[in-house]
C-alpha cells in the first residue's frame, strides 16, 4: 500500500474508526498505528463531532475524553478544511463529509466498509481511492511488525 516509505494521508470513516478503539478488536491495529505515527490521520471539524457523538453512545464521557485528548495532540493528525461539498453520497448524504475531505487533502485512502461510498469507484474525477478497512489493516499489522496469524 505504502510506497517510498511515504506516510500516507489516510480518511477513515466513523464505523472503521469506532471498531478500531476497542484493545480487543481486530481492527485495533488501524487505532494502534496510528497512535506509532504510522499515517497522517485527516479529519475536519465535522468529522470529529460525528466522531464524538458516536463514540460517546459507546463509551463513557471520560473515555470519550481521553480519546480526543489523545487524538488532537497526536503529530499526525491533519485538521482539514472543506472549501467545496462534492455531494456524491446520494444514499446516504451525511457520509460526504469524508469524501469531501479525502478530495480536500489528496488522500492516499478514504477507508470504508460502508456500501454507499462504492458509488467513487465510478467516479473519474476528481479521484478517490476507496479501501476496505480490512485492507487497511494488513497495512497497519505490517507496519506494526504484527505477523499475519496474530
Amino acid at each position: 500500500m505504502k510506497k517510498n516509505n511515504e506516510i500516507p494521508l489516510v480518511v477513515l470513516d466513523t464505523n472503521v474508526f469506532l471498531v478500531s478503539l476497542a484493545p480487543q478488536s481486530e481492527y485495533a491495529p488501524i487505532f494502534d498505528a496510528l497512535i506509532e505515527g504510522h499515517y497522517h490521520f485527516v479529519v475536519s471539524t465535522e468529522i470529529l463531532e460525528e466522531y464524538e457523538e458516536v463514540i460517546g453512545e459507546r463509551y463513557d464521557e471520560q473515555t470519550v475524553n481521553d480519546i480526543f485528548e489523545l487524538l488532537l495532540n497526536l503529530p499526525n493528525i491533519v485538521r482539514q478544511n472543506v472549501y467545496y461539498n462534492w455531494h456524491f453520497i446520494v444514499n446516504d448524504p451525511d457520509d460526504d463529509k469524508f469524501v469531501d475531505v479525502a478530495i480536500a487533502c489528496s488522500a492516499h485512502y478514504l477507508v470504508s466498509n460502508d456500501r454507499h461510498f462504492r458509488i467513487l469507484q465510478g467516479i473519474p474525477y476528481p479521484k478517490v481511492n476507496l479501501v476496505k478497512a480490512e485492507v487497511f489493516l494488513e497495512y497497519c499489522k505490517e507496519a506494526l511488525g504484527i505477523s499475519a496469524e496474530k
